[in-house]
């Protein structure tokens, strides 16, 4: 039987679940109200929380000196671009080890999850040999493809471990009443899996936007996402702290968005998948 739990432990447990939240929510909250000071406000001693004047000075000349929309849609591009393409791969891989093992798949993941590991900094200088050979510098492309080799050990993990829980009956079955593998992965296994899928899908998208190493070192100006946006506020002259934190609440809305209006229906598919 289960074990009751009482109502101490219950707001107890809550309180602590709150106060883990609002620690990690608090640097965004900070960055927004930042946003809304001026410089000085910015740096005060002791820090300002409400009672400043509430300005939207930053905002306006950061919109002024940046293409905020040209950093956006890069953004949108190179993100969704790359979780797109990994996932296309992913599937047939993912599949194939999860139905199909052999005896070197266990290692395979083994040596695809230790290619994390390796420092970034480590393949820059060939990875540009290479964007500068085929003219993928300061391309959506290149970056697509670089963010989806990336994060590809993981979608391939996470769409492995979803498939591991389907019954291998089931494809059995469909091949049985004349499936093809096409139409086994397209018809049978995706829409099984559509809650890992898309579970997957918003990580790797949060990874692929939130991605500041390689976007710095491979694009100038034409395909900046909005981390280098945000990278541009830091200068020589000094950091500025209310334009800076403009820039960045402007860069992060788009996804806090996304996660608002995602999560219900992430949580309601995951719900179903886990009930079916």
């Amino acid at each position: 039987m289960a074990r009751a739990v009482t109502t101490n432990r219950k707001i107890i447990t809550t309180a602590v679940a709150w106060t883990i939240a609002l620690i990690l929510f608090f640097p965004i909250f900070w960055t927004i109200l930042t946003s809304f000071k001026t410089e000085a406000q910015a740096i005060n001693d002791p820090p300002l929380f409400f009672n400043f004047d509430w300005t939207l000075e930053n905002y306006a000349v950061v919109q002024e000196r940046s293409d905020y929309m040209k950093f956006l849609w890069n953004s949108i591009i190179i993100a969704g671009g790359s979780t797109i393409l990994g996932i296309l791969i992913a599937i047939p891989a993912a599949w194939s080890m999860a139905f199909v093992p052999s005896v070197r798949t266990k290692d395979i993941l083994l040596w695809m999850l230790s290619t994390k590991m390796l420092p970034a900094v480590g393949v820059l200088y060939p990875i540009s040999l290479i964007f500068v050979e085929f003219n993928l510098l300061d391309t959506r492309l290149g970056l697509i493809v670089v963010l989806m080799l990336i994060n590809l050990p993981i979608i391939v993990w996470m769409l492995y471990t979803y498939f591991r829980e389907i019954p291998g009956e089931i494809l059995e079955a469909a091949r049985m009443d004349g499936a093809t593998l096409r139409d086994e992965i397209l018809y049978v296994l995706t829409p099984m899996a559509v809650p890992g899928i898309a579970s997957t899908l918003l990580l790797n998208f949060i990874l692929a936007w939130n991605e500041a190493f390689w976007t710095l070192n491979l694009t100038a100006a034409n395909a900046a996402p909005l981390t280098a946006f945000i990278a541009s506020y830091s200068s020589p002259e000094g950091l500025f702290f209310a334009k800076l934190s403009a820039a960045s609440t402007m860069a992060i809305a788009p996804i806090l968005i996304l996660g608002w209006f995602s999560q219900k229906q992430l949580v309601r598919g995951l719900t179903f998948g886990a009930v079916k």
